[in-house]
């Protein structure tokens, strides 16, 4: 049997809108194994980015158990969560968050730098990554010198830099045309591919959703 990965067991999740309640999450239970691809589509307002974040251990659930590899997350202190973080999964945004200030090499080495520190080994992995995300080339060009593409391609090798477990991946191709979001896809696929890695994919878009092993919809704060 494949290791699980992360595992969701009965997620809540509310928030208050006024004097309303709104129940985003209804008892979410949702499992990956190492390795392996998954999507979750659903519409606005379904739940996806929420469960995202509990998924990151960046929200805590109202209800329910997190497990990271067997670990509860759902008992770890904030500090906790967050250095156990660097080192399990790894994300990808619509909107890259990549430092403007650094070049496209020393946005990939932060994620090793939050974990303590970056020598040679922490470079070359750097500088492999961005060479196998087709940047190579470019690995001293600050962010504002590379197309949204190319951002796209540096954050998927800065989720990669720790060599984490699992990948959660939100709406990555949202803020590029079609042939550059499919272009990412393929990338996102291929790498998480060779490096073993699980992926969790949070798409509007239908084609790409069918190119992970598993496909979910999530409709009003459930599977279906």
């Amino acid at each position: 049997m494949p290791e699980v990965v992360i595992q969701a067991a009965g997620v809540r999740k509310n928030y208050l809108s006024g004097d309303r309640t709104l129940e985003v999450l209804q008892g979410v239970d949702f499992s990956v194994a190492a390795g392996e691809t998954v999507s979750i589509r659903g519409e606005s307002g379904s739940g996806k980015s929420t469960l995202l974040n509990i998924l990151a251990g960046l929200d805590r659930p109202d209800s329910g158990e997190l497990f990271w590899g067997g670990e509860a997350a759902h008992k770890l202190s904030l500090g906790e969560l967050t250095g156990r973080r660097g080192r399990f999964l790894g994300m990808v945004f619509q909107s890259y968050y990549l430092i403007p200030e650094i070049d496209a090499l020393a946005n990939v080495l932060m994620s090793a730098r939050i974990l303590g520190g970056v020598g040679a080994t922490e470079r070359a992995r750097a500088a492999a990554l961005l060479q196998r995300v087709g940047l190579g080339e470019r690995g001293h060009h600050l962010p504002t010198h590379l197309s949204g593409g190319e951002r796209q391609r540096v954050a998927v090798a800065r989720a990669l830099m720790n060599r984490p477990k699992l990948i959660l991946a939100d709406e990555p191709t949202g803020n590029l045309d079609e042939r550059t979001g499919d272009e990412v896809i393929s990338l996102l696929l291929e790498v998480c591919a060779e490096e073993k890695t699980a992926l969790v994919l949070v798409t509007h878009n239908p084609s790409h959703a069918k190119r992970t092993s598993r496909q979910l919809l999530l409709q009003s704060g459930r599977f279906v």
